[in-house]
């Protein structure tokens, strides 16, 4: 999956998103049931750092990984800029080996749908329940079946800016509960008025609440907190974003 020119591009187009609700989440799951000492977390599927620093300005020692070394360019830049020391690193979160220990992990904004594969997101809670401290919290979120069935699936978005536009087509994918994105960027080149276009394809894929929860137990979890969209609510037919606390 390329995030080569999207990872530029980012930021602009997520300046809406709701990243005051995941800071939130994680403070409050810390109060809760996060264990005694201080307060690190790990950023998996960090992107370009937006949480992380977040994160950062609200007590946390932070350390963020993604697969993306453009995503990492603009999430170094950033954390320079706001004068925070980030260690960022380049690494496929199914395959996570780092030398520390981390009180809370997140996965957040979805980030979990990219992996492809049953394995590979089981993989991950392994690797994760590995780097967390004891009483350690896996924090991560994922779109619901019926987002991924009824929010995408042959649905069609498109964005007109001055700067950025964008056409997005997503279509079933091959796995159940999968989807592929195809989106067309047109980006304004200041310099004699065009437009330059760049093509990318983006892929997502989830799976039932409770399949996510076996998944937790049977790599060594103690305990998980299922909520939806933001709230202190278990997941109802129409909610779109599922959150989980693990506990190791």
């Amino acid at each position: 999956m390329s995030y080569g020119h999207f990872a530029y591009l980012y930021d602009g187009l997520m300046e809406e998103a709701p990243y005051d609700g995941w800071v939130r989440l994680v403070l409050d799951a810390w109060e809760k049931y996060g264990p005694c000492g201080e307060k690190s977390l790990l950023d998996l599927g960090c992107g370009t750092g937006e949480l992380s620093l977040r994160f950062a300005r609200n007590g946390f020692s932070v350390t963020g990984v993604d697969l993306s070394a453009d995503m990492l360019s603009v999430a170094r830049a950033k954390s320079e800029e706001a004068g925070l020391s980030i260690p960022f690193y380049e690494q496929d979160m199914a395959q996570l080996e780092l030398p520390d220990s981390y009180g809370v992990i997140g996965i957040f904004c979805d980030s979990l749908n990219y992996l492809r594969k049953e394995d590979e997101v089981k993989s991950t809670f392994s690797h994760a329940l590995s780097h967390l401290a004891p009483g350690g919290l896996l924090v991560f979120d994922v779109h619901s079946p019926q987002k991924i069935e009824r929010g995408f699936v042959n649905h069609s978005f498109s964005l007109n800016g001055d700067s950025v536009s964008y056409i997005w087509d997503s279509f079933s994918g091959e796995e159940p509960l999968s989807v592929e994105h195809e989106i067309s960027f047109f980006v304004l080149d200041e310099s004699d008025g065009r437009y330059d276009r760049f093509d990318e394809m983006h892929y997502q894929r989830t799976y039932p609440p409770e399949t996510y929860r076996d998944w937790l137990m049977e790599v060594g979890f103690k305990a998980v907190s299922i909520t939806a969209d933001f709230t202190n609510s278990e997941p109802k037919p129409d909610s779109e974003r599922i959150f989980f606390i693990a506990k190791k």
